[in-house]
């Protein structure tokens, strides 16, 4: 009798091994960055006292960039800076205090970023606001990365140029970097946000994650209501909203804290 059930334990096990429960099926994992924050307009309250985990994207230097980001970290979202860099089209306005632009040297460049660390408490990552022209300048990326690094950070290029320097030099120097899959509102509908979110989940499903960048502000609740309204049917697609860092923390694990 004890031989028999010694055979049965061993069939038990073997089945366990040969055959994948459930909790190993693949990981579907998608990040939802909401840049603008530290400005005024729609979405901002929706997504901060809402239940999706986004990544919050703060602004540096403005009135509310301490606030915005406070309260994202007291209800338990990831804070990030969204620095303002130099875009080939636009209005500087559009930039706010101490855009980083590409008639600045090295130091000045290193300056600014720290300051604008310093501006959004609870920061642990970095992605550009606008920055088409600055993202091209290798000399400008390389000072911003290099604070990257110093302040064991991670970073995420936001997409605003196919030129971008941020991946050839965050994976020279170490730093931790994500890449965005797709923009939610670049047209102002919620439909189209809902649109959006679709081709995320798609891409999510085909690579185990994806990432999207949507805003609060001018597009801020169409914004919110299209994820919100989408998020029945990612949680029918078994794919789960976690913080941007998530997608690179065994990365930032072993360029930081070597394990």
């Amino acid at each position: 009798m004890k031989t028999l059930r010694i055979f049965y334990f061993a069939v038990m096990v073997f089945s366990f091994l040969l055959y994948p429960t459930q909790s190993g099926a693949k990981q579907l994992r998608a990040a939802i960055i909401i840049d603008d924050f530290g400005g005024g307009g729609g979405g901002v309250n929706e997504f901060l006292e809402g239940d999706i985990p986004i990544t919050a994207a703060v602004m540096p230097f403005t009135e509310k960039s301490r606030e915005h980001a406070e309260w994202a970290h007291r209800n338990g979202f990831e804070v990030m800076v969204h620095l303002p860099m130099e875009p080939k089209k636009g209005k500087r306005s559009w930039l706010g205090p101490k855009p980083i632009t590409t008639d600045l040297n090295e130091d000045e460049v290193k300056k600014r970023v720290i300051e604008a660390i310093e501006s959004v408490p609870h920061a642990k990552g970095l992605n550009n606001h606008m920055g088409s022209r600055a993202v091209e300048n290798e000399t400008i990326v390389r000072a911003i990365v290099e604070v990257v690094k110093e302040k064991k950070m991670f970073l995420v290029d936001s997409g605003t140029s196919p030129k971008s320097k941020f991946p050839k030099i965050a994976k020279e120097l170490g730093v931790p970097l994500l890449s965005r899959d797709v923009f939610l509102d670049d047209i102002s509908s919620t439909a189209h946000v809902k649109k959006q979110m679709m081709i995320l989940a798609k891409i999510t499903e085909q690579k185990g994650e994806g990432i999207a960048i949507g805003h609060v502000g001018v597009t801020g609740k169409k914004c919110s209501t299209g994820i919100f309204e989408s998020m029945t049917y990612f949680k029918q697609r078994n794919i789960e909203i976690v913080p941007a860092s998530a997608l690179i923390m065994d990365e930032i694990r072993k360029q930081y804290f070597l394990f």
